[in-house]
């Protein structure tokens, strides 16, 4: 009868030593960075949100009221359900036609054309190019005795507007020149997501006899929903923090008709020397912006397709 072996113990491993060098290189390698976020970033947080319960004219000791700013902006300040409206509208003039610009303008850049290089250049450089600039050309261009738009327009016989003058149309041109300065990133964005799109698909596609436009709306759109979804959050969250083309050319007027949220803002703190006033308007347009974020994230299931 054989003896049953007695199993030997297993040694127990040491615990290994902790590199203390290796780590403390690598603290000081990343110790840049995080001494600039802090300082740049979560220092000027944290002094906004304790400024935003406070009367701080940013020169003298502030004075803690809680959360009167807030109260404030909400039920007392017209200015600010003015400013309000007048993003939205913005907001509601910018992202459709800069999305449907920018597909359009994507479809054309994706051609096989001579010189389609040149084209996309073109259409992107604004983007790229100096808000200050771009404004103060354009305000040029509005003028209207001298402008260029209004020549046009006397040429067929129509009688332009002031444009940047008239409440009608102050905040329309504001909107052409911002979808014309910022239609190139999400041209060059849904251009990537056409070149990603297998050719074998619009093969399949014409076999069974599609159109051109079913192929479009049904493998060209469902394909680019994921850049679509990625642009719609970027522009809305852009597009509400729109300040270099109104502060240049029309300042917030007229009568207020272009003094949207961010500008506003920028008059509380600078101008009015309402810092802690400002603070609290950021952190409306923080949740603000936060919440709608939060919808299209949960939204996206219904209509994005990652297939």
């Amino acid at each position: 009868m054989a003896s049953s072996a007695i199993p030997r113990p297993v040694p127990v491993r040491k615990p290994r030593k902790i590199k203390w060098r290796r780590h403390i290189e690598g603290w000081i390698f990343i110790g840049p960075v995080i001494l600039g976020i802090a300082a740049f970033q979560l220092v000027p947080i944290a002094v906004s949100i304790f400024a935003s319960l406070t009367n701080w004219d940013g020169l003298n000791p502030p004075e803690v009221v809680g959360l009167e700013n807030y109260r404030k902006l909400v039920t007392e300040d017209p200015y600010f359900r003015k400013t309000v409206r007048n993003t939205l509208f913005f907001v509601a003039g910018h992202i459709p036609l800069t999305m449907v610009i920018a597909l359009a303008l994507a479809l054309l850049c994706n051609s096989r054309m001579r010189g389609i290089a040149l084209f996309r250049t073109a259409y992107f450089m604004p983007s790229v190019s100096n808000v200050v600039a771009i404004s103060v050309v354009w305000f040029w261009f509005y003028q209207p005795q001298d402008g260029v738009l209004n020549g046009l327009l006397s040429t067929i016989g129509i009688d332009g507007p002031a444009w940047l003058s008239d409440i009608r149309w102050a905040m329309p041109a504001v909107i052409i020149v911002s979808v014309w300065q910022g239609v190139g990133y999400p041209m060059i964005i849904l251009l990537a997501g056409l070149q990603g799109i297998p050719e074998s698909l619009y093969d399949a596609a014409k076999m069974d006899g599609s159109t051109s436009f079913q192929r479009f709306r049904d493998v060209t759109l469902p394909l680019l929903t994921p850049s679509l979804f990625f642009l719609l959050i970027t522009q809305f969250i852009s597009s509400f923090q729109v300040f270099g083309i109104i502060f240049v050319m029309t300042q917030g007027g007229p009568a207020n008709a272009t003094s949207v949220y961010i500008y506003y803002l920028y008059q509380n703190a600078f101008a009015f020397g309402r810092m802690g006033y400002a603070s609290a308007m950021a952190w409306i347009l923080f949740a603000a912006i936060a919440l709608v974020t939060f919808a299209q994230w949960k939204l996206q299931k219904r209509w994005v397709f990652y297939g």
